[in-house]
């Protein structure tokens, strides 16, 4: 079957999927169950604002300025380091976390956290804007049939994955599981900003 819907929809799933700082955060925030419900807003809107701006033909825009990438690239970089070594410290000096045992982050905190790492990656333009765009575009007149694939795939992996990351929370209830996620996290961001300092 060869539905620009059904493209579109494995097409960003694929993509969305793949282990990152976004997903990290929206995991972690997940199994704290510390407000889940606008993490996940956050992510998904973002995400459709810029698939749709990736079908409009910004993709081809930034494709022709490779400047503003760099900015966003070493920027993105610098974040990613830095919350990864948060991570690492916090891997260094597990505690037992659990909702009930540690007041929840401020929601400012966690707003801003997870807009810098969704709008500073630059594999999210990359991913979303670039990619997408150019696939959404190769349809043509159903270049939108393939859009709200691809928007539906963002919104059920975020949904998904914030609300099931809950259904975890037993797991973590002692300081090693915490360890060992953190670590994981401070691995995989800090190897995405040195990355992306390479690339």
């Amino acid at each position: 079957m060869n539905s620009p819907l059904l493209v579109g929809f494995l097409a960003s799933l694929t993509l969305i999927i793949a282990i990152g700082a976004q997903n990290a955060f929206v995991l972690r925030q997940g199994i704290r169950g510390e407000h889940v419900a606008v993490v996940v807003a956050v992510c998904a809107v973002s995400d459709i604002l810029l698939i749709t701006a990736g079908i409009a033909g910004i993709g081809a825009l930034i494709a022709a300025h490779p400047g503003a990438l760099d900015i966003a690239r070493f920027g993105g970089a610098a974040f990613l380091i830095g919350y990864g070594l948060l991570a690492a410290r916090r891997a260094w000096r597990p505690t037992a976390l659990t909702p009930s045992e540690k007041g929840p982050a401020r929601l400012l905190e966690v707003l801003v956290t997870c807009l810098a790492l969704t709008w500073l990656n630059p594999h999210v333009y990359l991913d979303t804007v670039i990619l997408l765009g150019t696939l959404a575009n190769e349809h043509s007149e159903q270049r939108w049939l393939f859009g709200v694939g691809a928007v539906t795939a963002s919104v059920v992996w975020f949904v998904s994955l914030g609300l099931g990351a809950q259904r975890l929370s037993g797991l973590f209830a002692t300081p090693g599981t915490w360890r060992i996620l953190d670590g994981l996290i401070a691995v995989t961001m800090t190897g995405l900003g040195v990355s992306l300092i390479l690339s």
